[in-house]
Parts: C-alpha cells; sequence; structure tokens
C-alpha cells in the first residue's frame, strides 16, 4: 500500500490583486497629473476669472513657425498625461481580467455606455490621452458603445472642467456644456453603437463570435503563461507604436494650419449660422490641451465673436480631434469614426445655436 502523502494543491492567485494594482497604479498616476493641479488651478480660476492665456494666441503667420511653436506649447501641457495614458492602456490589458471588463462595459447598450461615461470621470484627460485607454479596453473587446463614452466623457463632461467654466465664463455657460455634453456622449455613443452592429453581417455573426471568443480565451491563456513584464512590454510597444507616431506628426500638420484655420477674430464673427458651423468643424478636427478651450473662447470672446461661434468651439474643441480620431482608426471601424466625428459637428453647432437664443 503506497502512504506517500500527497503534495497539497497550489493555492491559484488572488483574482483582485493585479486588478488592484491597476487601480492604485491607475489613482497615484491621476492624482499626479491631474487631480493635484486641477485641485490648486480651481483656486486660481475663483480668484482671477482666468486660467491662463489661450494657446491660439500670438501665432506666427509662417506655417513651419507655427507648427513648431504650437507643438512645443501643446506637448509641454500635456506629455506626462499622455504617458499616464499609454501607462493605463498597456496595463489595462494585462492586469484587469478580460472578463471582469465584459461584465461591466461587454454589452451593447444603454447601461454599458452610462458605465463607460462615469468611469471616466476621474481620468479628465483629453481626447488624444483617453486615447490610448481606449484602445486598450477595445483589445479586450470592450463594446464600441461603452468605449466611445469613456473616450468622449473624460474631455467633455471634465468635473474640473466644468468648474473653471463657471468661474470664468459663466454657471450658465457651464451648465450649458454639462447638459449638451451628456447628450453629446451618450447620443454619439449610442449611434454609432448601432452603426456598427449593422456592419456586422447576421448570417454569420454568432459562429464568427465564437470563434473569436475561443481564440481570444486561447491566446490570453497562452500569453498568461509568459512573465508579467515581458506580456506588459509587448503591449506598450504595441500601442505606443499605434498611436503616438501619428499623434506627433498630426499635431504638427495642425499647428501649421492653424495660420488658415483660426482668422482674426473681430466684431464681424457674429451669430450666423456659417459661422457655427465652420467653428463646429475646425473646433471638432483640431487639438488641445485639457480646459484650454476655457481661455480659447474667453479670448474670441472679448474680441467680439458671437456667442453661438463661441459655444461651437466650447463645445467641439475637447469633445474629439483628428489626432484621436487616428490614433483609433484601429479600434473602430471607418463608419464609426465617421459617425462620431458627424455627429460631434452637428450637436456643436446645435449647441451654438441654442446659446444663441438663451444668452
Amino acid at each position: 500500500m503506497n502512504t506517500t502523502p500527497s503534495l497539497p494543491p497550489s493555492r491559484p492567485a488572488v483574482p483582485w490583486l493585479k486588478p488592484l494594482l491597476f487601480v492604485l497604479v491607475a489613482a497615484i498616476g491621476l492624482y499626479y497629473v491631474k487631480w493635484s493641479p486641477y485641485y490648486l488651478k480651481s483656486f486660481v480660476a475663483a480668484d482671477k476669472h482666468s486660467i491662463g492665456a489661450s494657446i491660439l494666441a500670438n501665432a506666427p503667420t509662417a506655417p513651419w513657425s507655427a507648427a513648431l511653436e504650437y507643438a512645443g506649447v501643446y506637448f509641454a501641457a500635456i506629455w506626462k498625461a499622455a504617458v499616464l495614458g499609454v501607462l493605463l492602456g498597456s496595463l489595462v490589458q494585462v492586469l484587469v481580467p478580460r472578463d471582469w471588463l465584459l461584465r461591466v462595459f461587454g454589452r451593447a447598450g444603454l447601461g454599458s455606455t452610462l458605465r463607460g461615461g462615469l468611469f471616466a470621470l476621474p481620468g479628465m484627460m483629453c481626447s488624444c490621452c483617453a486615447a490610448p485607454v481606449v484602445a486598450g479596453m477595445r483589445r479586450q473587446q470592450v463594446s464600441v458603445g461603452a468605449a466611445l463614452a469613456f473616450w468622449m466623457a473624460n474631455p467633455v463632461l471634465n468635473p474640473a472642467t466644468l468648474v473653471f467654466m463657471g468661474f470664468v465664463l459663466g454657471w450658465q455657460m457651464a451648465a450649458l456644456r454639462l447638459v449638451a455634453g451628456i447628450l453629446l456622449v451618450v447620443g454619439v455613443a449610442l449611434v454609432a453603437q448601432r452603426v456598427s452592429q449593422a456592419q456586422a453581417q447576421p448570417a454569420a455573426l454568432p459562429q464568427a463570435a465564437l470563434d473569436a471568443v475561443a481564440q481570444a480565451d486561447q491566446g490570453e491563456q497562452a500569453d498568461s503563461a509568459r512573465p508579467f513584464l515581458l506580456r506588459w512590454g509587448r503591449q506598450l510597444w504595441q500601442l505606443f507604436w499605434s498611436t503616438i507616431p501619428i499623434y506627433i506628426v498630426v499635431v504638427l500638420a495642425l499647428g501649421a494650419a492653424r495660420v488658415w484655420l483660426f482668422p482674426q477674430v473681430d466684431a464681424s464673427m457674429g451669430n450666423s449660422l456659417l459661422w457655427i458651423v465652420a467653428l463646429a468643424v475646425v473646433g471638432t478636427l483640431f487639438v488641445i490641451p485639457t480646459a484650454a478651450e476655457i481661455p480659447i473662447v474667453q479670448s474670441m470672446l472679448s474680441l467680439g465673436m458671437g456667442v453661438g461661434p463661441a459655444v461651437a468651439l466650447l463645445m467641439t474643441l475637447p469633445s474629439i480631434s483628428l489626432p484621436s480620431l487616428l490614433m483609433l482608426r484601429s479600434s473602430f471601424t471607418p463608419r464609426v469614426l465617421v459617425t462620431v466625428t458627424v455627429m460631434t459637428i452637428l450637436i456643436g453647432a446645435a449647441s451654438g445655436l441654442a446659446a444663441v437664443v438663451l444668452f
């Protein structure tokens, strides 16, 4: 009779240890990059009714000089948040279990979209800095609606920006931004989700979905056997090269283009529909740091711009941008990204028209 004692089974790793590490990294990073600086800036906004000069002021007339000058100012303002965005976008793929993400953000519907928007509120990132996190979420098969809501709610519903806006531009303007921002985030996310579902082929969808999930599970199990640093380094490298180089190039291009995109502002830029729509288009494509729309609009209003075009910029400048759209070109289909762009322009223009009536 064999009396050799059997070895006790090895204990599985604590399932919440890695997600807890992700939350810890996110909290420390956001405190350093966002929460602490914005807390201090809120006192400046309340005291001086300003948070600084417009990033578009005193632009050089030569396109190349304008590109270098704007890129220097822009990246000096956002580089810490950009690094944090890439870091979190890679860590969400290796520290947060995919089934956890799918339980919260995996379904295509209102509930998942609302949760995506709510989880974005502590981030307070600009659209470009949030884009790597969204890319990481999409690689984990988070739904289109939830990922878009997270992406757009970061800049549009940024609580710190709304506080700054109240002190600098008035609380009525901040209230309009909040209401229109909720409609923008939820409306765009839900419509784009339906567009993405309409692109699927119903006859082949069930088997294709099963095959995709099976392949993803097999790949995740094989990948989990590798050392953590190796897995993280691979995701970090892939995410960096798929987002950052094109980001830098397009920021330079837009910095040069601001010579033509933002003409001299005066009282002739009134509340006409033409100016409202034109600036809604420009604001949707242009790129700015977090909360930079506030001094931009404050400066333009002081120079005589009508409230309609100003509010169109206030809504569209932070929402999305050409660089962030290109950074997510592999995460969403072209039809989804076009839908997001067109709806942002339309809601921005509608907000400008509403401001003409209300103010």
